[in-house]
């Protein structure tokens, strides 16, 4: 078994890519998603197309932040945890 610190340091855990599962229900919605857009900017003048297609980018720059935001949060509470968990440890040692 390989450690977990061990695979940070390899490059085997790249902890700002994470692989998007792709059950069926989100290839459902996604690709609902994809014909709703395609619905609307069939219909919008190519000046509408262009600030709506600026603000998908919006939405996905601010999802981006959002990510690394809950990614920096969880890890806080992991690290917390396990210094709890530690403290414990010693307790229980001595």
């Amino acid at each position: 078994m390989v450690s977990v610190i061990e695979a940070l340091y390899d490059g085997k855990i790249i902890p700002w890519e994470r692989r998007v599962v792709m059950t069926p229900e989100r290839k459902v919605v996604e690709k609902q998603i994809e014909c709703e857009k395609q619905y609307f900017t069939e219909r919008m003048s190519p000046d509408d197309r262009e600030r709506f297609e600026q603000l998908e980018g919006l939405y996905v720059s601010a999802s981006c932040h959002e990510d690394a935001d809950i990614y920096s949060h969880g890890f806080t509470l992991g690290v917390t945890l396990m210094l709890e968990v530690l403290g414990k440890v010693e307790d229980m040692i001595d």
